[in-house]
């Protein structure tokens, strides 16, 4: 399921430190299934159909790429590690933690495991009431009503009453956007593009992506780099320093700060790479002539693999002109970055060694970079 899809999830709790229950079950939510983009409000509720003590519920939106039923297999687990035993008889009992998915998107499902749009939600208020909070303009796919109309005519009339104490974001404890300007760099192959490309999804960052598809003289450069390289790096540094220029000098409003999948200052590293003495000297000269008015990121983040893996994920994306880079001439970048970054004092840098991590494919992996990171903050 490589698309990403909302889910709505709506928790209650009726024994124990209710509270707690809700909020360690959004914690790991956020761990292991995706980025938890909105908590409504707790509601205190009587239990329904059976006799007990009162529920706290309330209601998440969460985004993922994991496909529905894995979603309904690890939120079954969390219950599990939280205390809940489901019993294979029909009938409600008191439970620790009840994890339920409300709506997906507009997905109709019907299977086995999982019913979606769930089939009671239009009849119970303590789902609706945080929902409404939430997604109150969100259609049921298949009522075709909006969640604050349902709510507006449920015939359910339990005593549904909010409660002061705010459950916390587990987004809220990385502080990236306490910066302006975040760069991401690395090697050919290090995963730069899609580290900060989730940066922004995730934290709602205004991406700047380098264009390097539009050079027509990177495919010439890689088949014969010698009469290619200084036209590559001319026309590289003039489209970085114009993209750079351009997004930063343009607010936006709606964005908390900016994530760039490079910084200029990498033109000068692999020049010194690509371009003869002569050449080198010249372009050094052009370089700092724009790199003195350009804004410098205020935190630089190096992801660092060593050259096997990043030759298998250039193999992995398979972009024809790159499959021949040889391995001395990544070395060769490599060893540019970290003289650069050793011999530097006006950037924050924090360099990070992801050799034996997979960020884009494991989570946990993901969730331990943007914690390396953040300590850089």
């Amino acid at each position: 399921m490589d698309k990403a899809h909302t889910f709505y999830i709506a928790l209650g709790s009726n024994t124990g430190d209710r509270f707690q229950h809700l909020q360690k079950a959004i914690n790991v939510i956020f761990e292991r299934i995706g980025r938890v983009d909105r908590i409504a409000k707790v509601y205190n509720t009587p239990a329904l159909g059976f006799e007990g003590d009162d529920f706290l519920n309330t209601c998440i939106s969460v985004v993922s790429k994991m496909a529905p039923k894995e979603v309904m297999q690890e939120l079954l687990s969390i219950e599990k590690e939280l205390g809940r035993t489901r019993f294979e008889q029909s009938g409600y009992a008191s439970r620790p933690i009840d994890l339920d998915v409300i709506l997906i998107d507009d997905l109709v499902l019907d299977s086995e495991s999982l019913i979606i749009p769930h089939p009671r939600m239009q009849s119970r208020q303590f789902v609706l009431q945080p929902l409404n909070d939430i997604a109150s303009e969100v259609i049921h796919p298949v009522l075709q009503q909006s969640v604050g109309t349902l709510t507006r005519l449920c015939e359910d009339d339990s005593d549904v009453q909010s409660i002061d104490a705010v459950l916390q974001n587990p987004m809220e404890a990385y502080g990236f956007s306490s910066k302006n300007y975040i760069a991401i760099e690395g090697n050919i192959g290090a995963g730069k593009t899609s580290l900060a490309t989730m940066i922004s999804e995730d934290f709602n960052a205004k991406l700047i992506l380098e264009r390097f598809a539009d050079n027509p003289f990177l495919p010439k450069f890689y088949q014969e780099p010698q009469r290619y390289a200084f036209a590559l790096e001319m026309s590289f540094l003039a489209d970085r320093y114009q993209q750079i220029s351009d997004d930063l000098s343009q607010l936006d409003l709606f964005r908390d700060f900016i994530v760039s999948d490079y910084d200029v200052f990498k033109s000068l590293i692999f020049s010194k790479v690509t371009l003869v003495e002569d050449e080198f000297k010249l372009y050094r000269k052009l370089f700092y002539l724009m790199y003195k008015d350009i804004a410098k990121p205020e935190l630089y983040v190096y992801l660092y693999q060593k050259i096997d893996r990043l030759q298998q994920n250039i193999r992995k994306r398979g972009r024809d002109y790159e499959q021949q880079i040889e391995d001395a001439y990544l070395e060769k970048i490599n060893a540019g970055y970290l003289e650069f970054l050793r011999n530097q004092n006006e950037l924050n840098v924090k360099i990070i060694d992801i050799t034996d991590r997979d960020f884009v494919a494991n989570r946990a992996d993901y969730l331990w970079l943007l914690k390396e990171i953040n300590d850089g903050i």
